[in-house]
């Protein structure tokens, strides 16, 4: 299936849905960092183009013949994590992202982004402008400890189809579960070489000390050292921090399930922990692949 990634990132979710099967001929990705460490990963072209003007995407993209056209529009403004404000710049790139594909016109499309943004003004008006051009929908949050990937990571899919009636892969999605949360040491074993590690809270009133015998909570753009006066919390994994750390940015994005030869070569530390954090679980996006791929056969 000839596909098309949207604001692609680093390219979780185009690496994991050509594991699935796919064939990524394009991405669009207007980050420069982000764009650089795509291209050092994939053979096809990333393209630095402003997503936000609408005929000039509509032109390029339409050169691929894409038969889906998937994407994370950017979700800070929808986010749990820091000020929302669906209004902003970024959330506007919804609306972007469901009138390319208006304009295009393509089997298959793929939405991918936060939970929370099922509950916004502007997706609710994405979601009109892709009916009013013929698409049926599947909607659905996937946890994506249940999809191959040790993370507590919740996201939400929007997959629409020209040809099917509403929901018509909820089911597959649903069914292939798995029925208990994979932890970080059933993916990677002794490879972390400790127990427990660090992870900055959000607030004093969440804990900071986790076991890799449970799946890693989400993991977020910032990676900091543990505090030389951290207080311990009553849901810490454990009391003795003496040995705790945090994860490595390169173990953070195996936690992503980025396999060990993915280059993330030429990024500081800052932006290197943004671009793990902002990325989509390469095995959430497969697992979804999969699925799509599955359906398209059983037709």
């Amino acid at each position: 299936m000839r596909t098309v990634d949207l604001f692609a990132g680093c390219g979780g979710l185009s690496l994991g849905l050509k594991n699935a099967g796919f064939n990524v001929v394009a991405a669009y990705e207007n980050w420069n960092a982000a764009a650089n460490i795509y291209q050092k990963n994939f053979n096809h072209p990333v393209f630095e183009i402003d997503l936000s003007d609408i005929e000039k995407a509509i032109t390029h993209i339409n050169q691929f013949n894409p038969e889906i056209i998937v994407g994370g529009p950017p979700c800070q403004d929808f986010s749990s994590a820091g000020k929302r404000n669906e209004n902003g710049t970024r959330g506007n790139l919804t609306l972007s992202y469901a009138r390319i594909v208006s304009g295009i016109m393509p089997k298959w499309f793929l939405m991918e982004n936060v939970e929370r943004i099922n509950k916004t003004v502007i997706f609710a008006e994405a979601k009109r402008i892709l009916q009013e051009a013929g698409y049926s929908f599947t909607e659905t949050v996937l946890d994506s400890s249940k999809c191959g990937v040790p993370q507590k990571r919740k996201r939400m899919f929007l997959i629409g189809h020209i040809e099917a009636p509403d929901n018509f892969l909820v089911d597959k999605l649903l069914l292939g579960l798995s029925k208990n949360s994979m932890t970080i040491r059933e993916y990677m074993g002794k490879h972390l070489e400790i127990e427990h590690y660090y992870r900055h809270a959000r607030s004093y009133a969440r804990r900071g000390i986790f076991s890799i015998d449970e799946p890693s909570p989400t993991i977020r753009g910032v990676n900091r050292p543990i505090p030389p006066n951290y207080s311990p919390h009553p849901g810490d994994a454990t009391s003795n921090i003496k040995n705790v750390r945090p994860l490595t940015s390169i173990e953070r994005s195996y936690l992503q399930t980025f396999p060990r030869n993915f280059n993330w070569n030429g990024l500081n530390k800052t932006t290197l922990e943004q671009i793990i954090g902002n990325a989509v679980p390469v095995n959430l996006a497969k697992y979804v692949g999969n699925c799509i791929m599955e359906y398209e056969k059983s037709k």
